[in-house]
């Protein structure tokens, strides 16, 4: 794993223009940053047209267009923004539309890799050493054009994944894209940026799910509900994120959360034994480890 360091604020010379496919939190915040620091031409397409008004009178965009045309999938660099269960309907477009001997570099903000990187291959296969797999540590719970922010990626690590047909030119273009608007960039294989972000966020988001089930099939979750504080709406709060989204995010990474819930389950099992023996220090032990590290990180 190699980390770089954000080059705040500068311009890249080299980019003139950027297509940004799907215009919701991650694609406005960065077309925000872009536009504050440089002169440079944005094609905004997004098939709601309502997000498309937002981010014109926002000034996110140049050009709003319902679907892609030639000219938006040939800038200098194109950044796919949409869910990842359109993404692959989004690379079969841009085959069509991309001059396959150009320099575009054609990159993402998804949260699974192995997957991107397999469309990338399936579906442009004759542009792929230009084909860049990212993924931005940022968002909110706010989506679409209006929650696009200038500063959102500001001191934020931006996962780069090189795959072996890696064109070192068309990395360094999309290194250099985060690195402007604040980002610190790490390049790191594929495998073991999704058996990372299984862990640490695909994981919470499955057991907040698991948790809600496990009220709803309680005869009494009405009462359940009604008697909830704080402490069950910070545990549940990512139940509340969008279920399409996380069905397909679950499948993309199914091996590498498969394996998580295993380690899950044996983590509760050993709950489960100690209080079962009402070992007290035991269970004061697993309990005071989890705060540590807890605190650690928070700190």
């Amino acid at each position: 794993m190699i980390l770089f360091p954000a080059k705040l604020w500068q311009t890249n010379p080299t980019m003139k223009t950027l297509t940004l496919i799907g215009i919701g939190l991650i694609g406005g915040s960065v077309a925000a940053d872009l536009k504050r620091i440089g002169d440079i031409h944005i094609y905004g397409v997004d098939a709601c047209q309502d997000n498309l008004r937002t981010a014109k009178d926002l000034r996110l965009i140049d050009d709003a267009l319902p679907q892609l045309n030639t000219e938006a999938a040939n800038a200098d660099i194109v950044v796919i923004a949409t869910p990842v269960m359109t993404m692959q309907q989004v690379m079969q477009d841009l085959a069509q539309k991309t001059e396959p001997t150009g320099n575009t570099v054609i990159t993402d903000v998804g949260s699974t890799k192995q997957s991107v990187v397999r469309a990338f291959e399936q579906y442009l296969p004759q542009h792929l050493p230009h084909c860049v797999a990212a993924h931005p540590i940022a968002g909110s719970d706010k989506s679409g054009a209006a929650a696009a922010r200038t500063g959102l990626f500001a001191d934020k690590k931006v996962i780069i994944c090189p795959h072996t047909q890696q064109h070192s030119g068309s990395l360094k273009k999309v290194k250099n894209l985060w690195q402007q608007i604040g980002a610190e960039t790490v390049l790191m294989p594929v495998l073991e940026h999704d058996r990372i972000f299984a862990t640490v966020s695909h994981l919470p988001h499955i057991l907040s799910f698991a948790f809600m089930q496990q009220i709803i099939q309680d005869q009494q979750h009405a009462q359940l509900l009604d008697f909830a504080g704080t402490g069950f709406r910070d545990f549940t709060r990512l139940a509340g994120s969008n279920p399409a989204v996380w069905t397909e995010i679950a499948l993309a990474n199914q091996n590498q959360l498969v394996s998580c819930l295993s380690a899950y389950k044996n983590a509760l099992q050993q709950l489960e034994n100690l209080l079962k023996n009402k070992d007290k220090d035991a269970l004061y032990a697993f309990f005071q480890q989890a705060q540590k590290i807890r605190q650690a990180w928070e700190n």
